[in-house]
């Protein structure tokens, strides 16, 4: 428990409303400490899951961000695909309310009957919530400002026991089990009755990293303390910003206003996703990004960043 945690997002799809050659509509997977979770579920993404090697049967948490359908189209479907491979463990499922309502219709005209649980936890947007607390991580909703109720995620590790120096093990002889009560923080008697302190015997874990997920908003500062100094932002950025007005019409960003957001709360690094099919190349809205936040990537299919 608390060992090195693998704390990683693979990018299933970064296109916004229509699919472009190459590009998917959203999803991605998040692989914390070898379980996966996906976030948000857009037409095509079970292709992308085969694609890049992201197995179905190892996610037990979705979270689905709102219900324009680029962000959830594709759910429907995994979940036909988790029924008929044989799935039976409880899924559970974070999202709009009314997201149960189209899924119950879905399997009610198809006469469908999942063999597993699809535990509902539904999500608001007047405040921001802990929606999930397990070992590893906490999750809460963030409140967006787009079209339609929206949330983002904030994904937040737990900070990690001490560790246990290799060397000090072998050369005192330190007994399997007071491992875990050492690594909590307990000081170690040897055989011989000499007390060796705690911070002489482990070292410390890295610091809880964090990542955040803002799906669909326009440029909004309500939400900026909450994601604040967050070790990776991933933050939609549909146009660029001499279509300024476009993304004020439609709620959504700019890649220079996502440059901004990251400078204003000082996050380590940024990724910019949910690009407007009218954009056949990127460079132009990365160029933009990193003209204020040098630390910026693409969100590229495929690719998967370490946070």
């Amino acid at each position: 428990m608390f060992t090195d945690m693998r704390f990683e997002v693979t990018i299933l799809g970064s296109s916004s409303a229509t699919p472009i050659f190459n590009r998917n509509p959203s999803s991605q997977a998040l692989n914390i400490n070898e379980h996966l979770y996906l976030v948000d579920c857009g037409e095509g993404t079970q292709q992308q899951m085969l694609r890049f090697d992201v197995k179905p049967g190892r996610i037990d948490h979705i979270f689905i961000s709102h219900l324009h359908g680029d962000h959830y189209l594709g759910l429907v479907g995994l979940l036909s695909s988790m029924h008929l491979n044989g799935r039976t463990k409880p899924l559970k499922l974070f999202c709009p309310p009314e997201l149960k309502e189209i899924i119950d219709l879905q399997l009610k005209y198809s006469e469908t009957t999942l063999q597993f649980e699809v535990d509902y936890y539904f999500t608001r947007t007047d405040a921001a919530e802990v929606i999930l607390d397990n070992q590893d991580i906490t999750v809460e909703t963030i409140p967006l400002d787009h079209r339609i109720a929206c949330t983002g995620f904030l994904f937040r590790q737990k900070r990690r026991l001490r560790k246990l120096r290799k060397e000090k093990i072998e050369e005192l002889e330190i007994p399997v089990d007071q491992y875990t009560a050492i690594k909590r923080g307990a000081d170690f008697t040897s055989g011989t009755g000499v007390l060796y302190k705690n911070a002489d015997i482990t070292t410390s874990p890295e610091d809880p990293k964090t990542y955040v997920y803002c799906s669909d908003t326009m440029y909004n500062e309500n939400y900026f303390k909450q994601i604040s100094n967050a070790d990776m932002l991933y933050h939609e950025a549909t146009f660029l910003n001499n279509m300024l007005d476009r993304a004020r019409m439609t709620h959504h960003t700019t890649a220079l206003q996502a440059a901004h957001i990251a400078e204003i709360t000082n996050v380590k690094k940024l990724l910019i996703g949910h690009f407007s099919a009218r954009y056949k190349t990127l460079n132009e809205l990365l160029d933009e990004a990193q003209s204020v936040f040098p630390e910026t990537e693409l969100a590229l299919e495929g690719k998967t960043f370490v946070i």
